[in-house]
């Protein structure tokens, strides 16, 4: 081996923003292109809607305004505005803010002085104003770099800061704000600041019942098992329900109003007092899966300098309230304890429901527990000796905490298709399912199918979803199908799979499916890959005079170098959504029951606007 020089030439110190540039995972997670709802582009506008939201907790300003048009955030709150002196340092030098001075922000989202930088260094366009006292301030960056530094005037404008940002299309490819994952942001937002308004691009987003309004927009009254239990407390608010069609528990866990999507003790602590005060209330050692199975909750905690697992703030760390507070699991179990059980008793028939439930899930486990066993051991000898699932190395030590964001599964038809993906896929963060033939179709029935059928028993069991989502392997899960009638029933099967027995995994923005090229359009000079006529055309227009044009069939026609361009960083994926206009089993009920006419009826009707919205091919 050839000696490598190590002098103080190979030594650098990177100021702040090409740190942030360089490293853009340690400050907002993954990039991605906006198909996901933590994508980098959502942290970007959720560090600056952050602290205007610790404004509006500290008493000043109840309106914010968000306008996204095409790739520019415009963000506007009325609250007390940056001092103007220091208007260039707390978007432009590292842990500079004011949320190190617990008398100016108590019980704050952003503490560590890095969310606006990062916005600012990583977006192309970056401009701040601030409005206080009768006066006005601005500055203009550029990828970090100050541009234009306004010197301060006086101003009639209503106090408060404004953001702008265009963020820069060489990190994030291709990106896209969706109006969906937008507006769930906004709406958690309100949810759990009563009082306060969201408008976004003109619609206004309020809430008067904080988390119960959270799960009551989450679920349909009908598959509720009873009316919703809110109870709140000083530092706490807590909401849940039980589902009538829902196998596994649902979550939606909150700190100082940021969305622990990954959990934490709070969210752990809360299992756990759950299951204690059914036990004590009832006087019976109810199995943990029992009492909590078909479970949709939500809980809010408020603490003092919370500690979080990354700058992302997914995952809470702390174990303590804050001041002199008990610990937070002390502190949940304490409140769940004595609210809990004071409505069980006030609510006699709420009670009665979730006793039934419990004996229901009792009586069900029980059932399912020799076919688990052995589905278990299937599994075990499938995944050695029939090499359906190709893992990544995530799971692996401490890469598994940095890059779990990233991590996916592709779920493939044929092994043409799976191995092509394999053999170009990233093997740190994706993982790749190979199906043998079309999937059952699994609407209407029990859980009992999911151990008997092996497809699905060995599918549950790559995800790690049998008993908890928060056990789930892949933070995303692809189906990767030709784009033919086969590949498209494929998908309905496997999407009806996800939504009879793990609906969670749609609500929660895990479920996509991947869009592969119809066309090669190229030359000797350019290829250009196309996903629709409309594409074909304009390449055909690019790469005049009579480019070399190929019609991919299937996932199996695409070699594996090419299958890189597809699966890397120029990825497009379709995210799984629910319109909530529709409940889960109506929905199963139409597409996949026994109304044949109805159905029948409508892909004909959808047909024709389609066929007619087609232009003849050239």
């Amino acid at each position: 081996m050839a000696d490598t020089k190590y002098t103080e030439d190979n030594i650098r110190s990177l100021d702040w923003k090409e740190h942030i540039r360089m490293r853009p995972g340690m400050y907002i997670g993954k990039l991605g292109d906006g198909s996901s709802p933590d994508d980098g582009i959502y942290i970007l506008l959720k560090e600056v809607i952050d602290n205007c939201i610790d404004e509006f907790v500290m008493g000043a300003g109840k309106t914010i305004e968000v306008r996204i048009k095409d790739k520019e955030v415009k963000v506007r709150d009325y609250g007390r505005g940056i001092p103007l002196g220091k208007v260039v340092d707390v978007v432009s030098k590292m842990n500079t803010g004011g949320k190190y001075d617990t008398r100016a922000f108590k019980k704050s989202v952003g503490l560590n002085g890095v969310g606006t930088k990062a916005v600012n260094a990583l977006s192309a366009f970056f401009k701040v104003e601030s409005v206080r006292d009768g006066q006005h301030k601005s500055a203009e960056f550029s990828l970090g770099e100050l541009k234009k530094d306004a010197d301060i005037e006086e101003s009639g404008k209503r106090k408060g800061t404004r953001i702008e940002f265009i963020p820069d299309e060489a990190i994030f490819k291709n990106f896209k704000y969706r109006n969906e994952y937008v507006e769930k942001m906004l709406k958690n937002y309100v949810y759990l600041n009563p009082g306060l308004t969201i408008d976004f691009n003109g619609e206004k987003f309020k809430s008067e019942n904080g988390l119960k309004d959270l799960l009551e927009d989450k679920m349909s009254k009908e598959d509720m098992l009873y009316p919703i239990i809110h109870l709140k407390g000083e530092d706490i608010e807590v909401a849940l329900t039980h589902s009538k069609t829902q196998y596994s528990e649902e979550y939606h866990s909150f700190v100082n109003g940021q969305n622990t999507t990954q959990g934490g003790t709070h969210q752990s602590a809360f299992r756990e007092a759950i299951v204690k005060t059914i036990r004590d209330f009832y006087g019976k050692n109810y199995e943990s899966s029992d009492v909590r199975k078909s479970i949709v909750s939500a809980i809010s905690i408020k603490v003092m300098e919370p500690v979080f697992e990354s700058q992302t703030k997914t995952k809470l760390g702390s174990t303590d309230m804050g001041g002199k507070l008990p610990t937070v699991r002390t502190y949940i179990n304490d409140f769940v304890k004595k609210y809990l059980d004071n409505y069980l008793h006030k609510n006699p028939e709420v009670a009665e429901a979730i006793q039934r439930k419990i004996i229901q899930a009792e009586r069900e486990r029980k059932d399912l527990k020799g076919i688990r066993k052995l589905a278990r051991d299937r599994a075990k000898k499938a995944s050695l000796h029939n090499k359906k699932l190709r893992d990544c190395r995530v799971h692996l030590g401490d890469m598994k905490k940095e890059r779990r964001l990233e991590t996916t599964l592709f779920i493939t038809e044929g092994d043409s298709a799976s191995g092509s993906i394999t053999k170009s896929r990233d093997v740190n963060t994706q993982a790749v399912f190979s199906l043998r033939g079309k999937p059952l179709n699994s609407y209407n029935m029990s859980k009992k199918i999911v151990y008997e059928n092996e497809e699905f028993n060995l599918l549950q069991a790559a995800l790690n979803i049998e008993d908890s989502m928060e056990d789930l392997r892949y933070n995303n899960i692809v189906i990767a199908t030709d784009a033919d009638v086969d590949g498209m029933h494929i998908r309905l099967l496997l999407i009806t799979f996800f939504l009879q027995f793990f609906p969670e995994l749609i609500k929660n923005g895990h479920l996509y499916i991947l869009q592969t090229p119809l066309f090669r359009v190229r030359n000797k000079k350019e290829t250009i890959y196309c996903y629709s006529e409309e594409e074909r055309r304009s390449a055909m227009e690019k790469l005049k005079p009579k480019p070399e044009i190929t019609r991919f069939k299937g996932l199996g026609e695409i070699s594996p170098d090419e299958f890189q361009h597809f699966i890397g960083d120029n990825i497009r994926l379709d995210p799984v959504m629910l319109d909530k206009a529709m409940s889960i089993d109506e929905l199963l009920k139409f597409y996949m029951g026994k109304n044949t006419p109805d159905r029948q009826e409508f892909i004909i009707e959808n047909l024709k606007v389609e066929l007619d919205e087609i232009e003849p091919a050239v």
